[in-house]
């Protein structure tokens, strides 16, 4: 049996948490159209007769001086230190530009633990020649798999060559598990990624997830959950709240939508919006949320 931990780098929009998702045939990681989705270091893991992967899935890597981003840039820097292998998806639909100059400074001291995705080459505006070329510019990887996270075109090309610089050991989780996230983390997740589907602008970094309380109910059948979104100003609440209330009632209805085809019983959602004023400049509550 062969085991790695891949800790899974990128710039934002790169495609990770699709491609995390694709490998394991699972929602593990939230998507979306608006960069910088993935607030923290999510495993995802894919286990078949060669052994077992493990994923984690870290936010987007860019430059920024807030706050919140350089606790995100922390998060990555972090994972790559502590995984196996580093695998480093690139989007082949867009050119070099500064944040994959700073991924690959980053990365190349650790060229020889990494393998890089050239992701999306499904697209028409895919230029995967480019792509490695620029990578090939900076750092010589392990190797270079061209994939498509949309089509799966590719997957078990890069599974193949992961498992081949994996080391041998024993397997870290049961063969079942795909995730060792915990439901409350997940269920926040649904609804973070429903408020980014559905709110645009400023609202979806703006915002953040919070579970007050979550129970089973009759007898583990039900799982019922009360929580808030949270905003930084009484007129992003207005927002997320909408007219007559319309707007909540999609984003809990969306993110509940998900949570059955999640989980193996009923799932039943109470949010509601709430105004938390500077909360991405406050340093407790970001490492409580980034982690």
């Amino acid at each position: 049996m062969r085991v790695a931990v891949c800790a899974v780098v990128g710039r934002p929009s790169s495609g990770k948490s699709s491609l995390i998702n694709c490998i394991c045939g699972q929602k593990i990681s939230i998507v979306s159209a608006v960069p910088q989705t993935t607030r923290n270091r999510i495993r995802a893991i894919y286990t078949n007769e060669r052994g077992q992967l493990i994923f984690l899935d870290t936010p987007g890597y860019h430059a920024s001086s807030k706050k919140i981003n350089l606790r995100l840039i922390e998060i990555a820097r972090e994972s790559l230190a502590e995984a196996d292998l580093i695998l480093y998806v690139v989007d082949t639909s867009r050119p070099g530009a500064e944040e994959e100059h700073l991924i690959c400074e980053l990365v190349k001291p650790l060229a020889s633990k990494t393998v890089v995705a050239c992701n999306k080459i499904d697209l028409k505006t895919a230029q995967l020649a480019a792509s490695q070329a620029f990578i090939a510019s900076h750092f010589q990887p392990l190797a270079f798999r061209a994939v498509s996270a949309l089509s799966g075109e590719g997957k078990e090309g890069l599974l193949d060559q992961l498992f081949a610089y994996a080391k041998e050991g024993d397997l870290l989780y049961p063969e079942e598990f795909y995730t060792d996230q915990p439901v409350e983390f997940r269920i926040s997740e649904l609804v973070r990624e429903q408020v980014f589907k559905y709110t645009r602008q400023e609202i979806p970094h703006s915002s953040f997830v919070e579970i007050a309380d979550l129970q089973f109910k009759d007898e583990g059948q039900t799982l019922w959950v009360r929580g808030f979104i949270c905003v930084e100003r009484e007129s992003q609440k207005g927002i997320v709240i909408g007219k007559k209330g319309e707007l909540i009632k999609k984003i809990v209805a969306s993110a509940m939508a998900l949570a059955q085809e999640i989980f193996p019983y009923k799932v039943e959602l109470d949010f509601r919006v709430r105004v938390r004023p500077r909360w991405r400049r406050n340093d407790k509550l970001l490492k409580k949320l980034i982690y």
